[in-house]
C-alpha cells in the first residue's frame, strides 16, 4: 500500500497504527447497504450488524474500518506529513458509493482506498486530473449493480470546519451527509458499454464463486493490492 511511501517516514506510533489497520483490512468482507459506504468489517454468525462512521481514534480502537472510515484514516494519516485532507465521493446508480482518499505529487493524482472489491483499491500518482483519477475506477465499478454516475473532489479541512471529524470519540456521521449532499459532477457513460462490462463480471463470477476478477486495463496503475486479492482472475 502506498500509504507510508508517499511522504517522509511515519512516527513510530503512526506507524504502529497504520499496521494494525492494514492487518484488520483483510478481513472486511461484508457489504454495507448504506451510501458512502462499501464494506464493512466482518460480522460474525448470529451477530448483528450496527452501521459505524469511525474517526481514525476510532478506527484504531477497532482495528477494523470500511471505505469512509478508511479514507478518513488515510486523511488524518497524511494530513501529518503536508497532504491536504482531500477524499473522492462517487455515486453509483445502486447507491453503494465509494469514498477513497486522493494526493497530487509532481502535478499528477493517485489515491489510497480499501474495498471488497480488488478494483477499487488505491491507485498510483499517474492521473493529469481528478477526474481522470475518477474515470479510472469505472470499469471496475460495475458488477452486479454498480455503475458510477458521478464523483467529487472534497477537502475535508475546509468543509468540516471545527467539526471533529478526525479523533472523535464517536461516530462521525456528519461527514457522511455532507458528501451525500455535495454537488457531484457528472460522468456519462454509454449503456452498451456498461452492458458488456457487467456481461463479462457476471460471466466471471459464474465460472469462479467466490472471486472477483481483476481482468481490467491498466492495472499496472494499481498501487499493490492486499494478499487476500492476489489469486484473483
Amino acid at each position: 500500500m502506498a500509504l507510508v511511501s508517499l511522504a517522509s517516514p511515519l512516527s513510530p506510533r503512526l506507524l504502529n497504527a497504520f499496521q494494525t489497520f492494514s492487518r484488520s483490512i483483510a478481513r472486511l468482507r461484508t457489504p454495507a447497504r448504506r451510501p458512502g459506504v462499501s464494506e464493512s468489517s466482518a460480522v460474525q454468525p448470529g451477530a448483528r450488524w450496527t452501521a459505524t462512521l469511525r474517526s481514525f481514534r476510532g478506527v484504531v480502537r477497532n482495528g477494523c474500518a470500511h471505505c469512509l472510515e478508511a479514507a478518513l484514516f488515510a486523511a488524518v494519516v497524511l494530513e501529518a506529513h503536508g497532504f491536504p485532507p482531500l477524499v473522492l465521493s462517487f455515486e453509483s446508480i445502486d447507491q453503494l458509493d465509494h469514498v477513497i482518499f486522493v494526493y497530487e505529487r509532481g502535478g499528477r493524482w493517485g489515491s489510497v482506498a480499501r474495498s471488497r472489491d480488488p478494483g477499487l483499491h488505491g491507485r498510483k500518482a499517474v492521473y493529469a486530473t481528478p477526474r481522470a483519477l475518477a474515470l479510472s475506477y469505472f470499469d471496475a465499478y460495475v458488477d452486479f449493480t454498480g455503475r458510477i454516475t458521478g464523483y467529487a473532489l472534497v477537502n475535508l479541512g475546509a468543509l468540516m470546519g471545527d467539526y471533529d471529524w478526525r479523533l472523535a470519540d464517536t461516530n462521525v456521521w456528519k461527514v457522511e451527509r455532507m458528501l451525500l449532499d455535495h454537488p457531484h459532477g457528472c460522468i456519462r457513460s454509454s449503456d452498451r458499454r456498461v452492458d458488456a462490462l457487467r456481461a463479462r463480471y457476471r460471466a466471471f463470477r459464474a465460472r469462479f464463486p467466490g472471486r472477483k476478477p481483476l481482468f481490467y486495463r491498466q492495472r499496472n496503475r494499481w498501487t499493490p493490492l492486499p494478499e487476500e486479492f492476489l489469486d484473483e482472475g
